[in-house]
């Protein structure tokens, strides 16, 4: 048991989900800290008194991790380990009112949108002055920058807009100013994120403006590389590919979830787009930008997939050859156009739809990076581990993608520097190599 007294308070903020609550995560530390409150991102000691969790909503397994980690932080609340507990981000703003009967130990929720609001509970105000700043959790040489909030799209599966709301852009000045700070605190790679960058500046300047963003990017001193998460497949901006092609320090690497390869399914999904449009976008794609590596996502198990639409979907995978490819298991959303039809397919065949898919995917990987034996890539070196040095090529980004592992006890790296590394083997998911001048 705590004894109380007059210990000044100490925060330790938890992040479940993705890399746009990890964002959100890192703006509420840096309010935190600039009213002076003493505040740690997933501490793992137990100095801290207050816990705020920020949650994911996304699907059932994001869920029930999320309210796994609430539940653990209440009963610490209950045994007096600590004293405060806020729970905030998409699962609080989509089940705010369940959460708050099923959980009464969480001294308040909040939504999304409501940092100022979490901020008062600290007798604290939102800073203006601190908009564009940021503290960083993640290794200090690269960091995510969320060009837009919220998402316009129709996808019948997709909870996202009822918890983030309508699609908003930041402008271009406020990016630019963020990447500044960014670069100057260390960082050389940024990693651009929105639920869809594609859409980015229609609200705001009226026509689709990532192009013009990346150029102006681009410019900021210190900025390395510059890599584009989460495109739209349906009208997607192809000038976007001009400004990667014609600027060295945007990498020839695109992140385009998919969600599937069959036509049928793709029109359940509300996503625009049929196959023969999908393998066209590819193939520009690639002829505009040869050595580019494309990563998609797609969905084992949409309400009404068959056993031909998802050897569609596998054909599809076979014949595409993505340099990058993860799957997710349909998660029936309350809410969205997909719950209203019936989630037909048993949960052991999505599974092993999805087994299917990606043990097709590991021989793809295997044959592509057979053909980088032998060849020097630029590496960013994220960190050392073990007897190695861990870093990643510009077609690879943090924990989704392949790794270069070069042997510390016989070469010396330096953590966030880039270094020209030859590979001399390769496995389905990671390469080893060695520094060359």
């Amino acid at each position: 048991m705590k004894t109380k007294g007059l210990k000044k308070d100490k925060v330790n903020v938890i992040t479940l989900g993705c890399s746009k609550n990890l964002v959100d995560s890192e703006v509420m530390i840096t309010q935190l800290k600039g009213n002076a409150i003493d505040v740690t991102h997933e501490a793992q000691d137990d100095k801290s008194n207050i816990i705020i969790v920020n949650t994911c909503g996304f699907i059932d397994n994001a869920k029930q991790e999320s309210i796994d980690t609430i539940l653990q932080y209440a009963e610490a609340k209950g045994e007096g380990q600590i004293d405060k507990l806020y729970v905030t981000g998409c699962l609080s703003q989509r089940y705010r009112d369940d959460l708050e009967k099923e959980i009464p130990e969480v001294d308040a929720f909040f939504g999304t949108m409501e940092l100022p609001l979490l901020l008062k509970k600290f007798k604290a105000d939102y800073k203006h002055e601190l908009v564009g700043e940021r503290i960083t959790t993640t290794a200090q040489h690269f960091a995510y920058l969320k060009i837009a909030e919220g998402c316009d799209r129709p996808c019948s599966f997709c909870a996202i807009p009822l918890m983030r709301g309508k699609h908003v852009s930041k402008s271009i000045e406020d990016l630019v100013k963020e990447a500044k700070s960014l670069a100057k605190n260390g960082t050389k790679e940024l990693l651009l994120i929105a639920q869809d960058l594609t859409y980015y500046g229609i609200d705001i300047y009226k026509k689709r403006k990532l192009a013009d963003l990346l150029r102006h990017l681009s410019d900021v001193e210190g900025i390395d590389w510059i890599r584009l998460h989460y495109a739209y497949p349906s009208g997607f901006p192809m000038d976007v590919l001009d400004v990667m092609a014609e600027r060295d320090n945007i990498c020839n690497y695109l992140d385009m979830p998919l969600q599937h390869g069959s036509s049928n399914i793709l029109k359940l999904m509300r996503r625009g787009i049929d196959r023969p449009k999908t393998e066209a976008l590819i193939q520009n794609i690639r002829e505009k930008v040869p050595e580019i590596g494309l990563r998609t996502t797609l969905i084992a198990g949409h309400p009404g997939e068959t056993e031909a639409d998802f050897q569609e979907m596998v054909d599809f995978v076979e014949r595409s050859r993505f340099e990058r490819l993860g799957i997710f298991t349909y998660s029936h959303e309350e809410n969205t156009h997909s719950f209203s039809m019936e989630d037909n397919v048993p949960d052991e065949v999505k599974q092993e739809r999805a087994n299917i898919v990606m043990d097709l995917q590991e021989k793809i990987s295997y044959e592509l990076n057979q053909e980088k034996v032998g060849k020097v890539f630029k590496v960013l070196i994220d960190r050392k581990e073990g007897g190695n040095f861990i870093g990643r090529t510009e077609f690879d980004s943090p924990e989704v993608d392949n790794e270069v592992i070069v042997d510390a006890s016989q070469h010396y790296l330096r953590v966030g520097d880039f270094a020209n590394i030859k590979i001399n083997e390769a496995t389905e998911f990671d390469l080893y190599g060695e520094p060359v001048l």
